[in-house]
């Protein structure tokens, strides 16, 4: 351990893996598009790609907005926004397709009908199973980075706004193409603006699962998983069941229910970060001795206002190497933290709490040794 680059710890490298993950969820993206510019003008497409890309950048910010207390790892997040974007559009795109097909000629029905009965019944299980799949993998090979629920609806947020980006471009084609510029703005208004974190919402549902399951041991996890994935599917299937089936009534309905489901989500948030603000308070007090942590430290740390002031004010006396220490202080103290409730939960052993907690302790000292000059002697609010 004493030649490994202390920062390991903090996992925000990108590594083989991941590069190849993002060549393959990139092919499959440029495949799905693909697919919608075959099935429609050229022209339509590039319309609908802007259309759809446009809120992008605010949905982004919306979701990493609720992500500042322990900030996850860029690299984990684009590679859950790809996936969404990619790989699981792609191959349920295609199930569904021949889901309809079969539905269409087993049942007899009408292609209107066959495709209602697709949406309310067979999309849901497969669009859920394909974005929760990136969410397993980060329990089975970044199980660490899953420290509560907010990283579960995090990245689950991050698929599923991915999904939601290539499958408006291919509702926005079709739009314009059976009802013109009138059927287009009623499906930008209705997807885009009224409902843009729908898929976020349902895939959440997996997310807090897997986070809680990433917390625990025993066999009790996996029904846990399974609960979250049914109600990620029956959440999926009753809006889609409700908008198809109901009309304006339904939508309304529906719509109230995403709005309760957020709600719910955005509270167990706020709770989680007030247990992420305890943990602080209960462990780092006993590194005191050590002069890694001193009691402001800790009152910093326990506020995001403090944190950011502290954050300005390091890059106003160090520039872009004062924030990146104080940055990294902050995410390094907070790992610190929840590393010592992994280790009373016993999720993991005592060598891995050992090796990293002296690579957290490492980057904390590195950290402190790299701030400004006037920060040893005149920080904000000490």
């Amino acid at each position: 351990m004493a030649s490994r680059d202390p920062r390991w710890v903090l996992r925000d490298r990108p590594s083989v893996a991941l590069i190849s993950g993002l060549v393959v969820t990139g092919l499959c993206a440029l495949a799905s598009f693909s697919f919608d510019v075959l099935n429609g003008d050229p022209v339509y497409f590039f319309i609908a790609l802007a259309l759809a890309l446009a809120p992008v950048p605010v949905l982004l910010a919306a979701v990493l907005a609720l992500d500042r207390m322990e900030p996850e790892p860029r690299s984990n997040l684009v590679f859950a926004f790809a996936w969404g974007a990619g790989v699981a559009v792609l191959v349920a795109g295609l199930i569904n397709s021949f889901n309809l097909l079969y539905i269409e000629n087993a049942a007899q029905l009408g292609p209107g009908a066959a495709r209602a009965v697709a949406a309310t019944f067979g999309a849901p299980v497969v669009e859920e199973t394909m974005k929760g799949l990136v969410l397993l993998g980060l329990l089975r090979f970044r199980r660490a980075e899953l420290d509560g629920p907010t990283d579960g609806v995090i990245y689950a947020s991050m698929v599923g706004l991915g999904f939601a980006m290539s499958e408006n471009v291919s509702y926005y084609i079709a739009a314009l193409s059976e009802a013109g510029a009138h059927g287009l703005a009623v499906t930008v208004v209705l997807r885009g603006v009224l409902s843009p974190f729908a898929h976020p919402l349902f895939t959440s549902m997996i997310g807090v699962a897997v986070a809680y399951a990433a917390l625990r041991r025993g066999p009790g996890r996996t029904w846990v998983v399974l609960a979250g994935w049914a109600g990620a599917m029956l959440l999926h299937g009753i809006w889609n069941g409700f908008t198809t089936y109901a009309g304006i009534a339904g939508l309304a309905v529906a719509y109230l229910l995403l709005m309760v489901v957020l709600v719910v989500l955005i509270v167990i948030v706020f709770r989680d970060r007030k247990r992420i603000v305890a943990l602080i308070q209960t462990y780092l007090p006993a590194y005191q001795p050590t002069g890694l942590v001193g009691p402001y430290d800790v009152f910093m740390l326990s506020s995001l206002p403090a944190r950011r002031e502290a954050r300005d004010w390091a890059r106003k006396h160090g520039g872009r190497a004062g924030l990146r220490a104080m940055s990294d202080f902050q995410l390094a103290a907070t790992e610190l933290g929840l590393l010592h409730e992994r280790a009373r939960r016993g999720v993991i052993d005592e060598r891995t709490f050992d090796d990293e907690q002296q690579a957290l302790l490492r980057c904390i000292a590195g950290a402190r040794a790299s701030f400004p000059a006037p920060a040893r002697t005149s920080p904000p609010g000490r």
